[in-house]
């Protein structure tokens, strides 16, 4: 599951290899299993049909003759202090997870509803949907040449299902039941109840070395650096500030269908910058390859000169086909202040989007709408049928919103306007018992001041934060906003130590167990989870359930629509916005694949370019993107 951070200007990040907290892959979901168990030698899907036949060579979006060998150079923000991306505590050097340890499978991501065997040779699903047993590559090795066996699995399982590694597992795998090992090359995974998920989820299991974590403690928090079955091994790094990794000559897997074309890279580079503004210099001036922007601002601003005229660094807008989840100002129920829903709504109407996109965003973004936006998961208009069948047992227990038309965040689009909206925040807060004291600030019942924090992970937050601090003052509500350094961030992150943040909760093409982390109660008190609403609610837990059980695709998507409405209603976020489409740039010695995936982060497609030989030319200066 990726823990996506924010952008710097308010746009959703997608998940992404780099900025990745523990079980990355995790959140890369498929849809799965029909009532009557599919399962093929090579790979599972939904209805039996995959894209890549048993005996494919390779995934279409990557090259049949990249150039191997050269140093890729990318960058991180904040620092890193301990070499184990699985554990709660500390931060983990960018991409360790994915170069360095791999999974049982792993999803195309040009084909939304299968997944393939990495380390699984073969995969069967029982008859009865209740088990799924993997045969391991015979020659699967890790780095240090010892072979990859059934109890390697089954350690990895026990250990990342323990209170030793970062709590999002134990939801995750909640109805997995036991890790039964047959032989030395097979393991069956046993389920409580049957979910379409979790042959899966399974198979989304990094896979750990017994013999390291039995020497080395899981839980010790240092920079020793570990073994893994990946295509790289941590070559050398300087703490906190760079790290190198380099090909393994040794790899395993080098030949199978799901790696050839990837990894052409003879060495990763990641360098450490504290600052987002100082990075886009050091890229310009040739200090790292790839830059992946996420500030409309510099996008349409900052990426001109010679270099680019020249087409020395190419500029690209690269369209994706991923559902954009929702990207918000998160309120913290944990604080008494958000208690009373009519507060939450009126902090809502105070945001103009419409005249952040026109004189901030440069007019890139869209509106999110839904917490499935940007994909037919959203709710739209009034329940259908099928979603009162699943709503009206809980009507006591919901909003009356519920049951009608879905409403879209608040506009200042004609014929509505700011002054509209405030007024509306105003009545609201009085109705919710707040009054203006002496000195024009909002005081509640005993005196006490509104007064609310926004933490924020990046200066760059800050000019989109100023108007909207400006919209509250009107309303008597006072919003200070405090940028901390990443690793601070995350720490109050994981401790939800904030009144507001920017959060984004992305959302797969087929959502599913990883809901029980952000909307679940039993989520809500557990540090590291991703609920950072602090959402407790049995109607929410009740549409959790009928979305991670649900057996057919109408039925899960009845589900999704049933539980975005529900969490609409409750305003628990003030909807940000998104975009369709990634902002790139690099250096002209970088050559990708002519097609791209449907699915996927500019990280990970990043996986599956070269350098280009010395002896090519360079390509024609090529038409400017769009911002």
């Amino acid at each position: 599951m990726t823990i996506s951070l924010p952008t710097a200007d308010g746009g959703l990040r997608p998940p992404s290899c780099r900025f990745a907290r523990p079980g990355l892959l995790l959140w890369l979901l498929c849809w799965l299993l029909l009532p009557a168990a599919v399962h093929a030698a090579h790979g599972i899907s939904l209805d039996g049909q995959l894209k890549y036949p048993a005996d494919f060579n390779r995934f279409a979006y990557t090259s049949p003759n990249p150039t191997p060998g050269g140093t890729l150079t990318l960058h991180a923000l904040g620092t890193f202090d301990k070499m184990n991306p699985y554990t709660l505590k500390g931060s983990p050097p960018d991409m360790l997870g994915g170069l360095l340890f791999e999974t049982i499978t792993l999803q195309a991501m040009d084909e939304p509803f299968a997944q393939y065997g990495l380390l699984a040779k073969d995969i069967q699903v029982a008859p009865d949907g209740l088990s799924v047993t993997y045969q391991l590559h015979p020659n699967a090795r890790f780095s240090d040449g010892t072979p990859v066996t059934a109890d390697d699995l089954a350690f990895s399982f026990h250990i990342l299902k323990s209170d030793k590694a970062h709590p999002l597992y134990q939801s995750y795998w909640q109805d997995v039941r036991a890790a039964v090992v047959l032989d030395a090359h097979r393991i069956r995974f046993e389920f409580v109840q049957k979910n379409r998920e979790l042959p899966l989820i399974t198979g989304e299991m990094p896979v750990l070395s017994q013999k390291f974590f039995t020497k080395q403690p899981f839980d010790k928090e240092d920079l020793t650096i570990p073994i893994g079955s990946g295509p790289y091994v941590v070559e050398s790094f300087d703490p906190g500030k760079t790290i190198t990794y380099r090909r393994n000559p040794d790899y395993w897997g080098r030949d199978l269908p799901v790696r050839r074309g990837l990894f052409n890279f003879e060495r990763i580079v990641i360098k450490y910058f504290k600052d987002p503004v100082v990075a886009l210099e050091g890229f310009k001036a040739g200090e790292f390859d790839f830059i992946f922007e996420n500030n409309s601002k510099q996008w349409a601003r900052d990426y001109v000169g010679d270099k680019f005229d020249q087409g020395r660094i190419i500029k690209e807008s690269l369209p994706h086909q991923q559902g954009a989840g929702m990207q918000g100002y998160v309120f913290n129920l944990r604080r008494p202040v958000f208690q009373d829903k009519r507060v939450r709504q009126a902090l809502t109407l105070a945001l103009d989007f419409e005249w952040s996109n026109e004189n901030l965003f440069y007019n890139q973004y869209r509106r999110s709408d839904s917490y499935f936006s940007n994909s037919e998961l959203a709710a739209r208009g009034k329940p259908s049928p099928a979603e009162l069948a699943l709503l009206e047992p809980l009507r006591a227990q919901l909003d009356p919103a519920v049951f009608e038309a879905v409403e879209p965040p608040p506009s200042t689009a004609p014929p509505g306007s700011l002054r509209d909206n405030l007024k509306k925040a105003s009545a609201l807060l009085k109705e919710a018992g707040w009054q203006v004291g002496s000195d024009g600030l909002l005081v509640d019942r005993s005196g006490q001041p509104f007064k609310i924090e926004m933490l924020l992970q990046s200066p760059a937050f800050e000019r989109v934060m100023t108007p909207y601090a400006a919209n509250l003052k009107k309303l008597g509500v006072e919003l200070n906003y405090r940028t901390v350094d990443l690793s601070l961030y995350q720490r109050r992150m994981d401790t939800f130590d904030y009144d507001m943040i920017v959060n984004t909760f992305p959302q797969s093409q087929s959502p599913g167990n990883e809901q029980r982390d952000m909307w679940y109660s039993a989520s809500a008190n557990v540090n590291g989870s991703r609920n950072a609403i602090g959402l407790k609610d049995p109607a929410v837990d009740a549409l959790v359930d009928a979305l991670i059980y649900a057996d057919t695709r109408e039925k899960l998507i009845t589900a999704c629509h049933a539980l975005d409405r529900v969490l609409l209603a409750g305003h628990y976020v003030v909807p940000n916005w998104h975009l369709n489409y990634h902002r790139v740039a690099y250096w002209s010695q970088l050559q990708h694949p002519e097609q791209r995936p449907l699915y996927y982060s500019p990280d990970a497609w990043l996986m599956t370019w070269w350098i280009r030989d010395a002896a090519t030319p360079p390509p024609p200066v090529t038409q400017k993107a769009k911002p």
